[in-house]
C-alpha cells in the first residue's frame, strides 16, 4: 500500500507543545511566532522533516498556518478544512480562523499587543507573503522580525530530510531535451532583460532538466534550488547524496552540481537584474540578493507557464495512463456494484482495493495523493482522510465519495465519482444533478483566447447557484505530468486571472457538502485545445476542453428532468465513449457492467 492509515497528529500534544514553544518566545524577546505548512520550496507536499505545522497543532491539511503568542495561538484554514481543523486541533488552545478572508495582518492588529515583535522563519515564506501583511501592519506598531525557526528548537526527535536520488527522466516521455527547455528559457530571460533567475520549486527544476525523484512521494521530485542564466547555463544546488553517475551524465556540462551550502554564495555571485518570483520565492532570497547590491526584478517564474503547456508528447503518454488508470476505475466501480446496496465495507476497504486495482496495471509508480474516500457525514469533509480512528462503515441508503489519483511514468491522473450505495436520498439526488450539470457545462465550454479560469469557474456554479447553494473551492487546478497533480498557473478559480491555453491540463470538479450528512464531487481532467471552426463564425480564435478521464458516472444519482436536453447529449455520448475506450481494456464481466452504466439517460 502506498497510503497508510495510521493518525499522524493527535490534538492532545499541542497544548504541551504550544507551552514549550512560548518559553522560547520568551528567551528570544519575541511575542509570537509564525508557523506556515510551507517548506523552503513553497509546494503543497512536503516531507516529514517540515510538517511542523501539523507537529505543533495536529492540523494535517495541505494549506494553512499558525500565528502562537503568548495568550493565544490561532489556526488559519480555508473553506475545505473548516470541518477537518476542529477534529484535529486542541480548542482549547487553538483557534481556527477563517482565511483567506481574515489576513494575518488585520489579525495581528486586533490580537497582538501594540508594540508586539512576531517572528518567521525567512526561508518558509515568500517576500510575496510578508510584504502584504507588513503592508496591513503599518502604523499599528507591530513589527516583524526574521529568525531561525523556533519549532525546530523544540522539536527534539524532528525526521531527517529524505536523501532519494534524483533520476533522469526519458526523452521519450518528456517530448523535449533539457537543453531546449533552458535554451528557451534563456531566451525568455534574454527578451525580459534579465540576467538570471533563480528556481526554488522543485518540479520547476524537474521539468527544466528532465528529472525526477521521490522525495515527496505523491510528487515525484527531487528537493533542490537551482540557478539558470540567460546563456542556458544551469546551477543545482542538491544534497550529494541524491546524486549518481547516471544524473551527472545526464545533466552534462552545462548544468553544475553544488551543494546547497553553497547556494548562498552563488547568489552573492548573479549578475542583475534577477528575476525573482515573490509569490513562490522564500524572504531569505530577496534579502541575500539585497545584500549583494543585485538589481532584483520580480515577475512570474519563467517555468511555470512553459511546464503548463504540455507538448504532443507529454498529450499523448498523459492521454494513455488516463485510459489505463480509467479501466483500473472502471473494475472498481464494477467491483463496488457488484456488492450490493449494502455492501460489507470501510472506507479502508475500499481505498485499498482501489489501490489494488490501480497496481494491477503494473505501471502505477505511486498514488497521486492519499485517496479521499468519506461515506455519509465524512463525504462531507473536503479533503478527508480515513485513518484507523475515523473510518466507518459502507453506509446503506447515502453516498460514498471517492476522490483519487495515481502517477505512472506517462502521466498523473486524478478523479473524483461519488457513487449511490442503496437508495441515495432524494435531496442528494437533486444536489448531484446540479453539480452534474456544472461539470457538463464545464466540459462543453467554447470561448476565446485570452479567457481565463476566472470567467470559467461561474459556469461549474451556475446550477448550484439558483437553487441558492456553492462550495467552498476552486472549480479546478491544474495538473502535471508525472509530477504535482497540484499545479500552476492555471486554475479555474475566481482568483484565477491567468488566460488558458492550449495544452493546459486541469481538473472539472464542482460539488455539493452538506455537513453532517453528504458530500458530492464529480471530477474529470480535461486539456485545452484549439476549438474547430463553425459556419457563420467570425475570424476569432477560439478554445475548448478534451475530456481525459473515462469512468461513468453514477445514473442512480441523476434526476434526468433536471438536465437540457444539450446536457443529456453530453452525457450520452461521454458514456458511448467511455464504453467504446474501456471494453477493450477491462475483463469480460467490467466489460458487461459498463453496458448498463453506459446506457443512455
Amino acid at each position: 500500500m502506498f497510503q497508510s492509515f495510521e493518525a499522524t497528529t493527535t490534538p492532545e500534544a499541542g497544548g504541551l507543545r504550544l507551552a514549550r514553544l512560548r518559553e522560547v518566545l520568551t528567551d528570544r524577546a519575541l511575542d509570537g511566532f509564525i508557523i506556515p505548512r510551507a517548506d523552503a520550496h513553497q509546494g503543497e507536499y512536503v516531507a516529514e522533516a517540515d510538517m511542523r505545522l501539523a507537529w505543533l497543532t495536529g492540523f494535517t491539511g495541505s494549506a494553512g498556518f499558525c500565528v502562537a503568542l503568548q495568550d493565544r495561538a490561532a489556526v488559519f484554514i480555508d473553506g475545505r478544512y473548516r470541518l477537518a481543523v476542529r477534529e484535529q486541533v486542541d480548542l482549547d488552545h487553538f483557534t481556527p480562523v477563517d482565511w483567506p478572508k481574515t489576513k494575518l495582518g488585520d489579525w495581528l492588529v486586533a490580537n497582538a499587543p501594540k508594540g508586539s515583535v512576531i517572528g518567521f522563519d525567512p526561508w518558509l515564506h515568500t517576500k510575496g507573503e510578508i510584504d502584504a501583511a507588513k503592508a496591513r501592519l503599518e502604523g499599528s506598531g507591530i513589527t516583524l522580525r526574521p529568525c531561525d525557526n523556533l519549532v525546530d528548537v523544540i522539536w527534539q526527535d524532528r525526521p531527517a530530510p529524505p536523501k532519494d536520488l534524483m533520476v533522469p527522466y526519458d526523452l521519450a516521455l518528456s517530448g523535449e531535451t533539457s537543453a531546449d527547455k533552458r535554451g528557451r528559457m534563456a531566451e525568455k530571460l534574454r527578451q525580459s532583460g534579465h540576467k538570471a533567475t533563480v528556481l526554488t520549486q522543485p518540479d520547476s527544476i524537474a521539468w527544466l532538466l528532465n528529472t525526477r525523484g521521490s522525495d515527496l512521494g505523491h510528487t515525484p521530485v527531487a528537493l533542490a534550488f537551482a540557478t539558470l542564466d540567460d546563456t542556458g547555463h544551469a546551477e543545482l544546488f542538491i544534497d550529494p547524496a541524491k546524486v549518481d553517475d547516471p544524473l551527472r551524465a545526464h545533466l552534462g556540462n552545462d548544468v553544475a552540481i553544488a551543494d546547497p551550502a553553497e547556494l548562498g554564495a552563488a547568489i552573492d555571485r548573479l549578475q542583475g537584474p534577477v528575476l525573482v518570483d515573490k509569490s513562490t520565492a522564500p524572504v531569505w532570497l530577496d534579502t541575500r540578493l539585497q545584500k549583494a547590491g543585485t538589481p532584483v526584478a520580480y515577475g512570474d517564474d519563467p517555468i511555470l507557464l512553459a511546464k503548463a503547456c504540455k507538448n504532443e508528447v507529454e498529450l499523448s503518454g498523459t492521454t494513455e495512463a488516463h485510459l489505463r488508470d480509467g479501466a483500473a476505475i472502471c473494475n472498481f466501480l464494477a467491483w463496488i456494484d457488484s456488492l450490493g446496496p449494502a455492501p460489507d465495507l470501510t472506507e479502508i476497504d475500499v481505498v485499498k482495493k482501489l489501490e489494488a486495482f490501480r497496481a494491477e496495471t503494473g505501471k502505477l509508480r505511486h498514488i497521486s495523493f492519499d485517496t479521499i474516500c468519506g461515506t455519509g457525514a465524512n463525504g462531507a469533509i473536503m479533503h478527508y482522510r480515513v485513518t484507523e480512528q475515523t473510518n466507518r462503515q459502507i453506509e446503506p441508503d447515502n453516498l460514498l465519495l471517492v476522490d483519487s489519483g495515481a502517477q505512472y511514468l506517462d502521466g498523473t491522473t486524478d478523479i473524483t465519482r461519488t457513487l449511490a450505495i442503496g437508495t441515495p436520498p432524494p435531496e442528494a439526488v437533486r444536489a448531484f444533478t446540479l453539480v452534474l450539470k456544472g461539470m457538463i457545462t464545464q466540459s462543453m465550454a467554447r470561448f476565446p483566447k485570452g479567457v481565463s479560469g476566472r470567467d470559467i469557474d461561474a459556469l461549474a456554479r451556475n446550477a448550484l447557484w439558483q437553487a441558492g447553494l456553492d462550495f467552498d473551492h476552486g472549480t479546478g487546478h491544474g495538473v502535471g505530468v508525472y509530477l504535482s497533480v497540484h499545479e500552476g498557473p492555471q486554475r479555474i478559480s475566481r482568483a484565477s486571472e491567468v488566460a488558458l491555453q492550449e495544452g493546459m491540463i486541469l481538473s472539472n470538479e464542482p460539488g455539493y457538502y452538506k455537513p453532517g450528512a453528504f458530500g458530492i464531487r464529480i471530477e474529470n481532467l480535461i486539456v485545452v485545445q484549439t476549438a474547430p471552426p463553425l459556419d457563420g463564425a467570425d475570424d476569432r480564435e477560439m478554445l475548448n476542453f478534451r475530456t481525459l478521464t473515462f469512468a461513468p458516472i453514477d445514473r442512480n444519482m441523476i434526476d434526468v428532468e433536471l438536465l437540457t436536453a444539450a446536457e443529456r447529449q453530453w452525457l450520452n455520448a461521454y458514456h458511448a465513449e467511455v464504453l467504446e475506450k474501456m471494453a477493450g481494456r477491462c475483463g469480460p464481466a467490467t466489460t458487461n457492467w459498463l453496458a448498463q452504466a453506459c446506457a443512455a439517460v
